[in-house]
Parts: C-alpha cells; sequence; structure tokens
C-alpha cells in the first residue's frame, strides 16, 4: 500500500565556494553567496576560502545584488 507515500524530489548538489574559520577550536562554515564579513560569525578568527559539495540553495536577499 502506497497511502501518505510522498514522491521524493531528486537532491541537487554541486561543488559550492564556501568559507571556512581558521581557528582549530571552531567549525563554523558559510556558502560564499551567503557571507557578510570577512570574519568568522562565531568567535571573529578569520575566514579561508575552500569549496564543499552541498545541495543548491539560492540566496535571494538585497545584499547579494
Amino acid at each position: 500500500m502506497g497511502f501518505g507515500r510522498k514522491n521524493m524530489e531528486e537532491v541537487k548538489t554541486e561543488e559550492i565556494k564556501i568559507w571556512e574559520c581558521s581557528s582549530e577550536t571552531c567549525n563554523a562554515w558559510v556558502r560564499d553567496n551567503f557571507k557578510s564579513t570577512p570574519k568568522c560569525p562565531i568567535c571573529e578568527s578569520e575566514m579561508v576560502a575552500t569549496t564543499k559539495e552541498l545541495q543548491v540553495v539560492n540566496n535571494n536577499s538585497l545584499y547579494n545584488k
């Protein structure tokens, strides 16, 4: 029986540029298109650019236009 069973949509992923915290004790990271400051939002350390395989998310905020 298939009652309540939803069709699962395929999750799109791609290699995304992210910024990771350079601190050894902090695990924070943020997508490039969501980054607003050059410092870590958690511990205020410098951020380092890298990439990660992530689900595609669009940022339609006014700050990135």
